[in-house]
């Protein structure tokens, strides 16, 4: 993508009670139930609500996204269709989605494979998980039960058809930790990972543990400032960043690595929700940045002005000034009425927008 490093955060857009019984003497005969409605041609693509095509294209990767999305059934399952249309405008990456609130399914065309995933809830305590790959012959199944706290649960998935000890996980209010049976050289081996947060020296501490790794993080927020430093183990290395807010539009963010000297600064001005502008240089590309950013930064497109977020982008290389190169992003979302109008009897074709035809 666009970015100028991939520690530079992404600037670029890449889950009533009825009413009483009437008393016998206010019964009423009912009156006989009204004959059905005569069955449309068209009555399936009647059930669709309004379509949604969301358009997205940088200069950088000089491909066009796509993706087109509605809703099934009174809002009962959503359909999505997303590729890419690449410079020799060729489709390439089709994958076609259907989700609904207990089964959800992925095709990928190119592939010839599909993955369902399922869900189920036996009241508020019990919950059921299921996914497999067709291709792979492969699956997981998971159950996961709370306790009378919600904060409190243990999940235990296990692989099928494979057979091994299932993980299992235990979440509680400050964390959460897993274990899970690994072969490492032939030899299984018990692996345990987990997380463990929770306020320390009027702030946060973290303290993460996987793959052997242990990683130790404090953050410190204010009004004006935050300060983060962190170090892996047993590696040492060890990192810091520290913001400095000057004022609600103007905020300065500064990270550094010890082990490596390198850093980075990032300076942000807000002019609004949907107006920004940031600068900044990261000595390990040696790079100079600014970006201006038209639309919400981190929203979606459907939430902005128009429905639209646009991003120009100045990369300036420290060592090869002429090289300078100016790239843009752009994201678009179009809705689209009713494919069918039920009241009059429109066919498809008398309501699809002529920019899809």
């Amino acid at each position: 993508m666009l970015d100028a490093s991939p520690r530079i955060p992404n600037y670029l857009v890449p889950p009533l009670l009825p009413p009483p019984p009437p008393s016998p003497l206010e019964l009423e005969p009912e009156p006989p139930p009204p004959s059905p409605p005569p069955t449309k041609p068209y009555q399936f693509l009647s059930s669709l609500s309004s379509l949604r095509v969301t358009s997205e294209f940088d200069t950088d990767s000089r491909v066009f996204f796509h993706k087109l999305s509605c809703k099934l059934f009174d809002n009962l399952a959503k359909l999505k269709l997303s590729f890419i249309n690449n410079a020799k405008r060729e489709i390439t990456e089709p994958q076609l989605a259907l989700f609904s609130k207990y089964l959800s399914i992925y095709y990928d065309p190119e592939e010839q494979n599909a993955i369902f995933r399922g869900y189920y809830n036996v009241g508020p305590t019990w919950h059921f998980k299921a996914a497999i790959d067709v291709k792979a012959q492969q699956g997981e199944l998971a159950v996961i039960a709370k306790l009378a706290d919600p904060s409190y649960a243990v999940e235990v998935s296990s692989p099928v058809p494979d057979v091994s000890l299932p993980r299992a996980t235990f979440r509680f209010p400050i964390g959460e930790f897993s274990l899970e049976e690994r072969e490492e050289d032939d030899v299984p081996r018990l692996s345990i990972n987990g997380i463990v947060k929770g306020p320390i020296l009027y702030g946060v501490g973290a303290a993460r543990y996987m793959d052997e790794e242990l990683k130790l993080r404090y953050s410190y927020k204010d009004g004006t400032m935050s300060f983060i430093p962190s170090i892996s183990l047993p590696t040492n290395t060890a990192s810091f960043a520290f913001k400095r807010r000057f004022s609600p539009s103007d905020k300065l963010s500064y990270w550094y690595n010890l082990d490596s000297n390198y850093w980075s600064v990032v300076y942000k001005h807000t002019y609004d929700k949907d107006l920004k502008f940031k600068a900044g240089y990261d000595s390990e590309v040696r790079l100079c940045w600014a970006s201006l950013w038209v639309g919400d930064e981190n929203g979606k497109a459907k939430t902005t002005p128009m429905k639209m977020k646009i991003q120009v982008m100045l990369q300036v290389p420290q060592d090869d000034i002429t090289s300078t190169v100016i790239l843009f992003r752009v994201k678009k979302r179009f809705q689209f009425p009713s494919l069918i109008n039920s009241s009059s009897g429109a066919s498809t074709q008398d309501c699809i927008s002529p920019s899809l035809l």
